[in-house]
């Protein structure tokens, strides 16, 4: 089993419960304890943020007060659960003064230093009884190991068994930060230990903002798994969630077990809801985990997914079902409450470059994705896709074949506007060289099916159609620039069904010249005293393609004008999809240019500007589109600018010199600080006669713990708001809480809100869905989430 796949388990919350109370405890053989006067663990290695070294503290979030600095020896035990000593090891001990009592019993005061193997232990008096075998220790007692302390008030160990016991214990975990106390603990055995009045956190020493408290806890390493009773998690030390018997893992055998509990509110459909997810580890190579949540308005919503692991690779099911979702059944009379969404998808490697994959979704209406949706791995979409199929990739070919098909999720769109289904589609590329010629071929075999019969004409058909490209190129290179002739042959073949324009057979054949040529000039020079090279990159591209001009009785089975942009300059066609080859006879030019930072290595900034020379009107359509007769295109351009590592500015449109009008454009101007604490977008939309909208978003600390988060779009064709988010987020080094409020627009042009909120306990996880929905809206916000804790 992979360990990545074995480790995906490890967030549950009894998991992390072990890997850090259990972690402690375990790692931190000697059990110390402090006086009532002596400090805590986490209190010997608590410093404010003023008295850590510079590079710590630079590291460390605005909002944490102070860290972790351990100080001393970080010699230790290797940990609880280990070989026991017995005769393995001998006794070792010191101190200021000793008495001895030969054959009875060795008192040592002052400075107590024992050792005996893994067991190490520093307090202020020790007594070995030697005619039992066991060694008492008092405190204020300390023991420090590799990235963990213990210290305690009182231990009793016995040198032949290994057993100890320690009363009123404290630990601290430097690399996670977690801290803890135990009323007492201790080893049985090898494997074996209990712990009693357990407690850990998260949170700075003297902050109990929350804690996983347990009465007993008992450490089996032997089965990999631990028990707890009566388990609490307490805010504010205010218990707010039991669990009167817990199991977990505690290394990386999985275990069955509840998960972190979800809560969350959408004021639009789905309301108030409560999750108690539940892991079910069936065997080393599969697993589940059920979901039944309460969702108030609706009842009770149930969501499942299983994994199962194999040789080649991974398959994944999710499923989600509601028997009876009482609002539906009143927003939507005469529906049934009846809901239900699958998805599942599958992975394999084949091994000798070939993969296997496959996709399937399906949901019981449109609104469920919307309404109910929390685990299935697909959004809101118009068609759900099923696919699947197998690939074959290899150094200079590429083989791809698969079954294909979509279920339109709104009732609203037109048959004729919904998609074709591949049953099956076959895409073969491959290349070679011969001497100095490139020989390439692309071909494609696809068999279109749609549920037609309510539709006529050109929209009725259904049928196979056969594409084949081949191509012979001379490519030159050299360090100053490449030139690049080629000439192909599109070559089209379709049997058709229910066709109504002419024969249900026909080919079509276009042959292709293109010339592609680019130049590259540079030169060093320096700006603000930083050295950068700035290159000058001319490109002139010729295309010619002998289409014939009518070929609207062809179908359109997949076929799209594509939406003309600054690298289209570059391709001799203007449809995607094979059911149309445009005619050309044009010529690009264009020139680029770039600053690259030379003590970085970045690229500073980016010019580019090109434009097509029509030499014959282009008469080929997609049913009246994609045709005319004007002699050069617009002026397509982009920049993009990089002055900081942390700014960049994006623009690119197209502007029309016959007319002096922009036809579209898109720029952006984005911001972070160093650590994501600032993020800022500004954004504008243009397309003439469609659309023009303007979009500002921004995350802004209001104090070092508070920061504000909203975006704005509005739609100056519509005159408004067609979505917003405001909210507020707090943060204070050991948990955080997001509150949104966010709007959207709806397919009916409605604009509607909704309440998302997320609470994180650091090491714990979290509950609640806030941040999904803002790293949605707000460029750099998941990074920002990364780096929090």
């Amino acid at each position: 089993m992979p360990d990545s796949y074995l480790q995906e388990q490890n967030g549950t919350l009894l998991r992390r419960l072990v890997g850090l109370l259990a972690g402690c405890v375990l790692m931190s053989v000697a059990g110390l304890s402090s006086g009532e006067e002596a400090p805590s663990a986490a209190e010997m290695d608590w410093r404010p943020k003023s008295q850590l070294p510079d590079a710590v503290r630079h590291s460390l979030p605005a909002f944490c007060a102070g860290g972790y600095l351990p100080s001393g020896s970080e010699e230790g035990g290797s940990g609880l659960f280990g070989e026991t000593a017995g005769e393995a090891a001998a006794l070792q001990a010191s101190g200021l003064s000793a008495r001895y009592e030969i054959d009875q019993e060795l008192y040592l005061q002052g400075d107590v230093q024992v050792r005996q193997g893994s067991f190490r232990v520093s307090g202020s008096e020790a007594r070995y009884r030697q005619n039992i075998g066991r060694l008492s220790i008092e405190g204020p007692l300390v023991s420090r190991g590799n990235g963990f302390l213990l210290t305690g008030e009182r231990a009793e160990y016995d040198v032949d068994s290994g057993r100890f016991d320690i009363n009123t214990a404290t630990f601290l975990l430097h690399e996670p930060e977690m801290r803890g106390r135990a009323g007492s603990l201790s080893r049985l055995d090898d494997s074996l230990v209990e712990i009693r009045d357990g407690m850990l956190t998260t949170c700075g020493p003297q902050q109990n903002d929350w804690a996983i408290v347990a009465s007993e806890i008992e450490l089996d390493q032997s089965e990999g798994f631990g028990t707890a009773k009566h388990v609490r998690l307490e805010v504010l030390d205010v218990p707010v969630f039991y669990w009167p018997y817990a199991s977990f893992p505690i290394d990386d055998r999985r275990k069955t077990g509840f998960l972190y509990p979800q809560f969350g509110s959408s004021s639009a459909g789905s309301g108030v809801f409560m999750a108690a997810p539940y892991y079910l580890n069936l065997a080393p190579h599969y697993d589940a985990t059920l979901t039944p949540q309460y969702i108030h308005g609706r009842g009770l919503f149930n969501e499942v997914e299983g994994r199962y692991l194999s040789d080649f690779g991974q398959t994944t099911l999710q499923l989600g079902y509601i028997d009876n979702d009482s609002d539906y059944e009143d927003e939507n009379p005469g529906e049934s409450g009846q809901r239900w969404g699958l998805d599942a998808s599958t992975r394999a490697a084949l091994g000798s470059g070939w993969t296997g994959y496959g996709d399937f979704s399906v949901v019981s209406d449109e609104d469920y994705l919307s309404d109910l949706n929390r685990s299935l791995e697909i959004d809101q979409t118009t068609h759900l896709q099923r696919k699947g199929g197998v690939r074959y990739q290899g150094s200079n070919q590429f083989f791809d074949i698969y079954l294909n098909d979509y279920q339109t999720v709104s009732d609203r769109i037109a048959q004729a506007d919904r998609p074709y289904a591949q049953l099956p589609e076959m895409i073969y590329a491959g290349s070679t060289e011969a001497g100095w010629l490139e020989a390439g071929l692309e071909s494609q075999y696809s068999w279109f099916y749609r549920d037609n019969d309510t539709l006529t004409g050109l929209d009725k058909a259904n049928g196979q159609r056969f594409l084949a490209r081949p191509e012979l190129a001379l490519p030159m290179r050299a360090l100053w620039g490449f030139s690049r002739p080629s000439v192909s042959l599109d070559y089209t073949r379709y049997e058709l069904e229910d066709y109504s324009a002419g024969s249900d057979s026909f080919d079509r054949t276009v042959p292709v010249v293109e010339w592609d040529n680019g130049l590259y000039f540079d030169r060093q020079s320096t700006l603000f005293d930083v050295p950068y090279n700035q290159t000058l990159e001319p490109r002139l591209y010729y295309a010619w393609a002998d289409a014939e001009a009518d070929q609207n009785d062809i179908p359109s089975f997949d076929t799209a004008l594509q939406t003309f942009r600054f690298e289209q300059l570059f391709r001799p066609d203007r449809f995607v999809g094979g059911d149309r080859v445009g005619d050309a006879n044009q010529l690009a030019v264009a020139l680029t240019s770039r600053f690259n930072d030379l003590v970085t290595g970045s690229e500073r900034a980016r010019f580019s500007i090109g434009q097509i020379q029509y030499l014959d009107d282009r008469e080929v359509t997609l049913f009246g589109e994609g045709g005319g007769d004007r002699s050069r295109s617009p002026l397509a351009g982009e920049v993009v600018l990089s002055p900081l590592q942390n700014l960049q500015v994006r623009s690119s449109g197209l502007w029309d010199p016959d007319t002096g009008d922009t036809e579209e454009g898109r720029s952006q101007l984005i911001f972070h600080s160093r650590d994501y604490r600032y993020l800022a977008s500004i954004g504008h939309t243009y397309s003439k006669g469609e659309l023009e909208q303007s979009d500002i978003a921004a995350v802004i600390p209001a104090t070092d713990r508070v920061s504000l988060i909203g975006r704005w779009v509005y739609d100056s064709d519509l005159d408004r708001t067609v979505g917003s988010l405001a909210g507020i987020e707090y943060n204070n080094c050991c948990w955080s809480i997001q509150v949104v409020h966010q709007n959207y627009l709806t397919d009916d042009q409605t604009l509607d809100s909704r309440l998302l909120f997320q609470v994180q306990l650091k090491g714990l996880g979290g509950s609640g869905g806030a941040s999904t929905s803002i790293s949605k809206a707000i460029y750099g916000f998941d990074e920002r989430e990364r780096r929090r804790f």
